[in-house]
């Protein structure tokens, strides 16, 4: 997963989050935000940031941007002294909110979830005063309708601006805004809940073992784990379970009790449907309609045709046409597998028939018969500091990357380690920060997410946040392929982040439409089992020795294996978003019947569920994917046809392929149309059909 840089658009870093506690002011003399900050490299002072200074901050930022655009509404409107000067204007603000955001989710409390409620309908207001300020857009027009003479980035940058104001509603009149600031204030509101209340019933549930009969079929690395949290959690002698991946997907796929695995299964699939304080339902059918009405309002007929006109897939019906054509695919896939994993069930003698809770267990059952693989087995291969160790290798080779730990220098929390990145002369780049293991401060799931964003003279500060499986007792942090692949995943994006080199904050890094900012982070998965890659990486933590090519030819031949699976899954989470977001506006829909009635006009079988239920699709929900969960099956399409062509070269770390990329995508930001970038380095269109075979669709 991906999260951008909390930025709400091209002039505040207002987004997903939000918020703002009660709290003493603090002198600016004693406010780390308010001075130019004395650490390594420019990072944030995390071991000064207290939470009281946080709303005084974010109030001087609002002030000092003010500020700012009152002068520009006096000058006589140019590029420089309009549109330059406006992206600079909300430099403070930025400043403040890329750490309190990137807290609230890596590392968060209930003061900062305080100051998340309170700041978010100040800070939508903010927005609204700027956006819809009449005299500013009037000036930003008058550029726009006479730009001058301006370079392609300019062009671009000014463009953008402009097409900024407009889809928030400047040329609305007077009340269609006053409309606009109102769903603007609620929806604020309404995220931060919905990701609070999905944290919360996260952390509230707990499955406690006290037989040891109930943990057969358990790896012994999941039970050490188990009795850990159990003692942490004032429980010694049993087994805590928790829905943090690490600890539900395992249990899932091994464990033999049942009854336990409906257990978890049912308390994974039921946050935020359950009736209490934390239930997201209300919020659900809140959000979808409060978008369908803003959208409604700028004149586009549903949330997702507001969303896509700025993103590759153009309409909803494009973006839908592709996800069917999948599902089409993958449907009768699945359905095999689940007639192989039904007859397996039969062989048992138990009569027992094929559940949602079963389908992991059976799965891994199937795929030690057909493949004779058990992942389990990979992981004393995939030690995390070898894996960390792999990826810097990688990116060295394919880039001339160095990556250099940082001592002394402040973190957020002290999982997180920190490192320099550097060209392969020396030259400084930027500053990475890693971050693996879960904690109940952490919501769940992975993601990039910068610090500060590369811009003309100013390097980038980028973090990867992670829910990997923690070290237990006297062995170290070993993954699970799937962890492996996370792991790639999210330095795919740091790197964009990190080898972003434009002009201009606005168009740099991650910055690009949703449906393409997965390519960088989606291609790098490719390299993860590539067999001269795991040569570099993948050693036995306790003897050294490289994983022995017979396992490896073993995951290659099972790697599509469960593909009917995976897509449709995924597709239903696609689907689903989707469908609320082309809701007309006007329409309130209750969650569980508008899901299920989705489910059932695809066709999805009883045993899969999407991946995302409605009430903690925190990507649509809570994150900034609404209308876009599609991206990421959007840009795999991308990803398989850009890695094809390192393949066609014979050599994955072609020189040439390398540089060509990293020089039409990972460089450009958003400072041309992604299909015009895709295209400079495939010299042609991406093809669907690479796609289609990686995941064994191609019948």
């Amino acid at each position: 997963m991906h999260i951008k840089n909390t930025t709400k658009n091209l002039i505040l870093a207002v987004s997903m989050m939000t918020g703002t506690a009660a709290a003493a002011q603090s002198p600016a003399t004693d406010n780390p935000f308010l001075k130019e900050y004395q650490t390594p490299f420019g990072v944030p002072p995390f071991d000064q940031i207290r939470p009281e200074h946080i709303i005084p901050a974010f109030e001087e930022g609002i002030k000092a941007q003010n500020g700012h655009i009152a002068v520009i509404r006096k000058a006589a409107p140019t590029f420089e002294n309009t549109i330059v000067a406006l992206e600079k204007s909300g430099a403070l603000l930025r400043k403040v909110s890329t750490v309190f955001y990137n807290l609230t989710s890596a590392n968060t409390n209930p003061e900062l979830e305080n100051i998340s409620r309170q700041m978010a309908p100040k800070l939508a207001q903010h927005s609204d005063d700027i956006y819809l300020d009449t005299v500013l857009f009037g000036l930003i027009k008058a550029v726009h309708n006479k730009p001058g003479k301006l370079t392609p980035e300019q062009k671009r940058l000014l463009e953008k601006t402009y097409k900024s104001f407009v889809r928030a509603g400047a040329n609305l009149d007077a009340d269609k805004q006053a409309q606009m600031r109102e769903i603007n204030k609620e929806l604020s509101l309404l995220t931060v809940r919905f990701g609070q209340n999905l944290l919360a019933e996260t952390n509230s549930f707990e499955l406690i073992v006290d037989k040891e009969e109930d943990l057969a079929g358990l790896p012994a690395s999941l039970k050490e784990a188990a009795a850990n949290s159990a003692k942490e959690a004032g429980k010694p002698g049993k087994w805590r379970f928790t829905l943090h991946n690490a600890s539900v997907m395992p249990f899932l796929q091994y464990a033999d009790n049942r009854r336990l695995r409906e257990i978890m299964y049912k308390g994974y699939t039921s946050r935020g449907n359950q009736g209490n304080d934390k239930d997201n339902k209300e919020i659900v059918a809140k959000i979808a309609m409060l978008r369908a009405s803003k959208a409604a309002l700028l004149g586009y007929a549903s949330h997702a045709d507001f969303i896509l006109e700025e993103n590759m897939a153009k309409t909803p019906a494009q973006a839908n046409e592709l996800l069917t054509r999948l599902w089409n695919a993958a449907l009768p896939v699945a359905k095999e597998e689940a007639a192989e994993m039904q007859k397996v069930m039969d062989r048992e003698g138990k009569g027992e028939q094929l559940q949602a809770w079963d389908w992991f267990y059976y799965a891994d059952k199937v795929r030690k018969e057909k493949y004779n693989y058990d992942a389990e087995a990979m992981r004393p291969y995939f030690k995390l500091e070898n894996v960390r160790e792999g990826i810097f290798t990688v990116a060295k080779k394919l880039y001339g990357l160095k990556f250099l730990p940082i001592k002394d220098i402040p973190l957020y929390h002290t999982d997180a380690m920190a490192y320099e990145v550097q060209e392969a002369n020396g030259k400084h780049i930027g500053v990475i920060y890693m971050d693996f293991f879960p904690r109940t401060s952490k919501r769940g799931g992975a993601w990039m997410t910068s610090y500060r964003k590369q811009a003309a003279g100013v390097s980038p500060v980028v973090s990867i946040v992670c829910n990997f499986s923690k070290p237990n007792g006297n062995q170290p942090a070993l993954l699970t392929p799937d962890e492996v692949e996370t792991f790639f995943h999210e330095f795919g994006h740091a790197l964009h982040g990190l080898l972003s080199a434009v002009k201009y904050e606005t168009l740099s890094g991650t910055s690009v439409p949703r449906d393409f900012v997965e390519l960088p982070s989606q291609i790098m998965e490719h390299w993860a089992f590539e067999p001269e890659v795991l040569q570099l990486y993948a050693k036995h933590y306790e003897t050294g020795a490289i994983i022995p090519d017979g396992l490896v030819e073993k995951m290659k031949s099972a790697s599509k294996f469960n593909q009917g699976f995976a897509t449709v899954e995924y597709l239903a989470a696609s689907l689903l978003d989707m469908g609320y977001h082309t809701l007309p506006a006007g329409q309130q829909v209750d969650p569980v019947s508008f899901e299920k009635t989705q489910m059932e006009k695809l066709g999805l079988i009883d045993q899969i569920a999407p991946r995302y239920k409605s009430t903690y699709f925190q990507h649509i929900f809570s994150g900034g994917y609404s209308a876009g969960y599609y991206s990421y099956i959007w840009s795999e399409v991308l990803d398989s046809d850009a890695f094809a062509a390192f393949k066609e070269t014979g050599d994955i770390f072609d020189p040439a392929t390398a540089a060509s990329f990293r020089r039409n995508v990972l460089e450009k930001g958003d400072t041309d149309d992604p299909m015009n970038l895709y295209k400079a380095f495939r010299m042609r269109a991406p093809e669907v059909k690479f796609l289609l075979k990686n995941r064994g669709l191609d019948k």
